[in-house]
């Protein structure tokens, strides 16, 4: 546990980094799937030819946010204990629901209904990515409580521009609207989205590796 929590943001910032790369490494060798119209889940639906990859790859990531968890309690527990909690949720939320649940539980388009695999998948995804976007809003939080005015003012603008992305993103899922100009393309939005849901926790990690360097 001691070399969990002092490698912890180390971890996490791979888990970041691998997550963050998966649709940009793996859509070289699926160059049939447009990156600005599909949702990244597509790598692992039953015909992607980079299907296993994708699942092994997401699987690995999300143990990589899961042993970045006791560093992110303890660094959170400095300021409150109910916010480690619900900090620590977040990212666990998130890389066990979008990314282990992603790699175990995998998507399947070429049926007329969903499987117990696409629930599952979906369910564990859109509980994750609620984890994924709070989570600035708790480093907000935090921040705030310890008395760093500068920090929890850039966490809850990241927080905001999240906020705003993500609305988007889910404004070009619905089928009635989503193809209109801009909001047709999904996986663009979906890629802006998780981009500003990665920088907080960057940042994060970032800054508590310096601090303890």
């Amino acid at each position: 546990m001691a070399i969990v929590k002092r490698y912890g943001f180390y971890f996490l910032l791979i888990g970041v980094l691998s997550d963050f790369l998966t649709p940009y490494i793996l859509g070289l060798f699926y160059p049939k799937l447009n990156q600005l119209t599909a949702v990244m889940s597509l790598f692992g639906d039953v015909g992607s030819p980079v299907r296993q990859a994708f699942l092994i790859w997401s699987a690995v990531a999300g143990t990589f946010y899961v042993l970045g968890l006791p560093a992110v309690y303890q660094t959170f527990k400095e300021g409150s204990s109910s916010l480690a909690f619900w900090g620590t949720f977040a990212i666990g939320a998130y890389g066990i629901g979008d990314c282990i649940f992603t790699g175990l539980f995998s998507v399947d388009t070429q049926q007329a209904q969903w499987t117990v695999s696409t629930w599952v998948h979906n369910i564990g995804s859109g509980i994750g990515y609620g984890g994924f976007l709070i989570f600035p809003l708790f480093l907000y939080l935090l921040y705030r409580k310890l008395g760093d005015r500068s920090q929890s003012r850039n966490y809850l603008i990241l927080w905001l521009f999240s906020l705003v992305f993500a609305g988007i993103y889910g404004l070009a899922r619905i089928p009635m609207i989503n193809q209109w100009p801009l909001l047709n393309q999904l996986g663009l939005w979906q890629r802006i989205s998780f981009l500003f849901n990665y920088l907080p926790i960057v940042l994060f990690a970032v800054r508590q590796i310096k601090k303890r360097s």
